[in-house]
């Protein structure tokens, strides 16, 4: 039982000072004298087919130095998506039955998609935290439920009621990686403190890791630490300065097919994959480099140059951990767990994308309509840098999966499940250059670290007893890269897409979602799981799933299903697609939102996350703002969103604007014919969409003191999100500004006085 109760007095009172006996209590000590400093490294949307490492052509030293010191793994595995996978790795759980059977921001009321990991399924932090150990954790999170990000709280989801004595990153499942939304355990870090010329967020998460670890060998040496690094690379947008993605500038000229076939090559030649390995063949539904227009192939060679900077970068950021903890003397008896992905790479820029939330919007725009935009702002040298949120074209992703099928949200192929590992831990493990091929998981973590510490899985934790452990430790493979292999059976399952091993056979079922084709699938309203073809694979003969034993063994496969069926069962994972279909496109209405319709807010205020945020951009609306008007206006009134997309009211040489900015597409500006009189004014925006359709038309009115300013309607608005993590302002445009009118005077304080704000929805149906 967790925590364990403080140990008694050993002095005993008598009525006086004289008649006491005094002996100082000593605390017990439940690790081992010789416990581990523990890392636990996790990247973000790469697949095993980029790091050079294990074949690929992005250059990871800090990857190639933990694996050249100890040990790699080239059969582990993720969940297909973020937040499942970090849930499942943080508790040693399946991600279903830790409520993360999506991503928080897609939560709804089934039990495996809820979005919030149970306090009945402790993580490894609270309970290393009671055993002795000092926890610290970096970078993103995203497994805090998206209502609950905000300054307010609650704050029992965050990492801090999860185990962590300092958190320092950021909640949601992204954030720009120049302007970022970061919190310091549970405080918002002020957006007014300026960022340091060339400021990255990787290198940020790096120096404050660092320091942390400096503290923490002059305060508290006589605790191990545990430290969770987690960085928001390579997540769109994929951002880096122009040198890192012009280190790779010609290396992907031949384009996705020709690079797929030389890491399959090289993964074969360095021993990561079986000689008898197979390389699988590009989807139909996938272009192939050859049929992309010659003046398109400029504009997809730099997004991937741009996505293999943004990797080097990441990679050498680790480094500096790694070199801090070997600096500091920690290096013999630190574990060092690399996790190459929490899933695989990320399709989510299917044609290639100058602003990735185009997709969650489900709007297909053509590339060549994005260039066009892009050129409006710097070209091809934009990329990468702050006004875009740009993501590699899907096909890019496919090639980094090399030699597996699929990508990042398709569970039944080990192109969205299948990470590579790089364990050190130099007084413990003999540095062998054999790749470990047991099927592991990384809900296997958590035992690996509980067998290694000689710790028993609580049974109760803060008074609530304890899920079971669903992972098996791996601690048997350190020594011994032949060793047979212990879990016999994990399932996957994603928006609909899953699968299952089972004693070295894999069945799965791709589901209703390609992820790499735009806008929403097919028969989605009719899909059910019930009509779904499913695969088999013999993964003792075949390593990349190249040959599909479906229709030659029938009944195989419906002996898999039921192993399926009787996991899901176990894990909460029914029913099978309740997540994304069930919240997003069957009834959104469902999703995690503020029951709020109106707002009051008595004055300015900053970086509210946009899902506890007024829908100003998708909703019939009316704000009405009390202000005290200068003679020579100038500010931002309210903003929500970034540059690549979003909604802002401000004021230009006394003229009020409206600013409809639809992912860089479309700038929509209505402004006033006359400027606003100084002293006290009420300004009223009202905005109505038109029609009950996606992508409706709004008509946007603005008043000042009862008196129409100005009129006009955008053509076309986006129906779910502007940002995962921008936020809303009033009074300021803190992080990525919306508009390019003040995006050199940014944040563009008002200068005058907001003494109120209202927002109310005029129509709850909308």
């Amino acid at each position: 039982m967790l925590p364990f109760p403080p140990a008694p007095s050993q002095s005993i009172a008598g009525h006086t000072l004289k008649e006491s006996v005094y002996r100082k209590r000593v605390e017990p000590r439940h690790l081992p004298q010789d416990a581990p400093n523990i890392l636990i490294v996790l990247i973000d949307d790469v697949g095993p087919g980029q790091a050079d490492a294990f074949g690929g052509l992005i250059a990871t030293p800090t990857l190639s130095r933990i694996a050249g010191e100890g040990i790699t793994y080239n059969r582990f595995h993720s969940t297909a998506m973020c937040s499942p996978t970090r849930a499942a790795l943080l508790t040693g759980r399946n991600h279903h039955r830790v409520g993360s059977g999506q991503i928080t921001e897609f939560a709804n009321d089934w039990d495996g998609y809820s979005g919030v990991i149970p306090k009945s399924s402790a993580t490894m932090a609270e309970v290393l935290k009671d055993y002795g150990y000092a926890t610290a954790a970096f970078g993103k999170w995203h497994n805090t439920p998206a209502t609950e990000t905000s300054a307010a709280g609650p704050f029992d989801h965050w990492p801090t009621g999860y185990g962590f004595e300092h958190f320092y990153g950021f909640l949601a499942a992204e954030t720009s990686q120049y302007e970022p939304t970061l919190v310091n355990n549970t405080t918002p870090v002020d957006p007014h403190t300026p960022r340091p010329e060339g400021y990255h967020l990787s290198e940020d998460l790096a120096e404050h890791a660092v320091g942390w670890l400096r503290e923490h060998k002059a305060l508290q040496p006589e605790k191990p630490f545990f430290m969770y690094w987690a960085s928001g690379a390579a997540h769109g947008p994929h951002q880096v300065a122009k040198e890192w993605a012009d280190r790779y500038k010609g290396k992907f000229d031949e384009g996705w097919d020709v690079y797929r076939e030389h890491v399959f090559k090289n993964a074969r030649d360095k021993g990561w994959i079986p000689k008898d390995a197979k390389l699988t063949p590009r989807p139909d539904s996938m272009p192939s480099w050859d049929s992309i227009p010659e003046d398109e192939k400029p504009f997809q060679r730099r997004l991937m140059e741009v996505y293999a900077g943004f990797i080097e970068h990441v990679d050498t950021q680790v480094g500096r951990i790694i070199d801090e903890v070997d600096r500091l003397g920690y290096k013999d008896n630190t574990i060092v767990f690399y996790i190459w992905g929490d899933n695989g790479a990320s399709a989510e820029g299917q044609n290639g994308t100058i602003a990735q939330l185009l997709v969650q919007n489900l709007m297909n725009i053509p590339p060549q309509q994005q260039i066009a935009a892009l050129d409006t702002i710097g070209g091809l040298d934009a990329l990468g840098g702050p006004k875009v949120e740009s993501m590699a074209h899907a096909a890019w992703a496919w090639a980094g999966g090399s030699p597996y099928k699929s990508t990042k949200l398709v569970a039944a192929h080990f192109g969205g499940t299948r990470q590579p590992m790089a364990i050190r831990w130099p007084k413990k493990i003999r540095p062998d250059r054999t790749p470990r091929p047991q099927f592991h998981h990384v809900n296997d973590i958590v035992p690996t670290l509980y067998d290694i510490l000689g710790i028993s899985p609580p049974e109760v934790v803060n008074g609530v007893e304890q899920d079971p452990i669903d992972g098996v430790s791996l601690r048997y493979t350190f020594a011994d890269a032949s060793a047979e292999g212990t879990k016999q059976t994990q399932y996957f399952e994603i928006y609909g897409s899953r699968g299952i091993y089972h004693d070295g056979w894999f069945a799965g079922a791709f589901g209703p979602r390609i992820p790499w084709v735009p806008g929403p699938p097919e028969g989605f309203k009719t899909w059910s799981p019930e009509t779904d073809r499913w695969e088999l694979y013999n993964l003792q003969e075949d390593w990349s799933q190249a040959n599909d034993l479906a229709e030659e063994m029938p009944d195989k496969v419906a002996q898999t299903k039921e192993i399926f069926l009787v996991e899901a069962a176990r894990n909460k994972a029914f029913p099978i697609g309740g997540a994304f279909w069930s919240t997003v496109l069957m009834h959104p209405e469902d999703g995690p939102r503020k029951p709020t319709s109106s707002w009051d807010f008595p004055g300015p205020i900053t970086r509210v996350p946009e899902f506890v945020a007024p829908r100003i951009g998708s909703r019939s609306n009316i704000v009405t703002i009390d202000t005290q008007v200068p003679a020579n206006a100038n500010g931002v009134l309210y903003a929500l969103g970034p540059y690549a997309g979003g909604v802002s009211l401000f004021v230009k040489d006394g003229i009020i604007y409206y600013e409809y900015n639809l992912f860089l597409m479309q700038r929509t500006r209505i402004q006033a014919t006359e400027k606003l009189p100084a002293g006290e004014a009420k300004i009223e925006i009202e905005s109505r969409l038109l029609d009950a359709r996606l992508y409706s038309p709004l008509a946007v009115t603005i008043k000042v003191n009862g008196r129409i300013y100005a009129q006009g309607q955008v053509p076309k608005t986006a129906p779910a999100m502007f940002s995962l993590s921008d936020g809303f302002d009033i009074g300021s445009d803190f992080g990525s500004p919306v508009s390019e009118v003040y995006y050199d005077q940014a944040p563009f304080k008002f200068n005058g006085a907001i003494e109120k704000v209202q927002i109310e929805y005029l129509d709850t149906n909308n």
